[in-house]
């Protein structure tokens, strides 16, 4: 049924909020994770052409390595716990990016957390969880985590 199931965290509690959900669906199926974190390009992101990233590198490279930290230990929790369990890293368009990851994984499925925005908020910022679900020719399961 599914093999390899792409789980995009961006390292807070509500996107981690997915993960004994994916657990259970990879227990179930015998399948991988891949948790994905995607360094966002802040100028595709508010719809503007792509344009080099605004942070110095120095800043982008101390976040790269924190979060590839995040990443692990997240992994390492999860193995912990029996999943089988990878990371990548990568940078882009969020929602561009967790599709073409989908592609080259060849996931069988993206499990994912929503921040639920309305409103002003989505009129300005879109909502990856829509953009993924309209473009992914996979299933998505998508989570809207209580704000308890």
């Amino acid at each position: 049924m599914y093999t390899r199931i792409l789980v995009p965290l961006d390292g807070s509690a509500l996107s981690e909020a997915i993960l004994p959900h994916a657990q259970s669906l990879c227990r179930a199926a015998t399948a991988e994770l891949v948790l994905l974190h995607v360094m966002v390009d802040t100028a595709p992101e508010f719809g503007a052409p792509a344009a080099p990233a605004l942070a110095p590198p120095a800043i982008l490279k101390e976040k790269q390595a924190e979060m590839t930290a995040y990443l692990k230990s997240t992994c390492s929790k999860l193995e912990k716990s029996g999943s089988c369990v990878t990371y990548l890293l990568r940078s882009g368009g969020v929602a561009e990016t967790i599709l073409e990851v989908a592609r080259f994984m060849k996931a069988d499925m993206i499990a994912m957390s929503t921040h639920g925005r309305t409103g002003m908020l989505r009129l300005l910022l879109g909502s990856v969880a829509e953009h993924v679900v309209h473009d992914s020719p996979i299933p998505v399961v998508l989570l809207r985590p209580s704000e308890s």
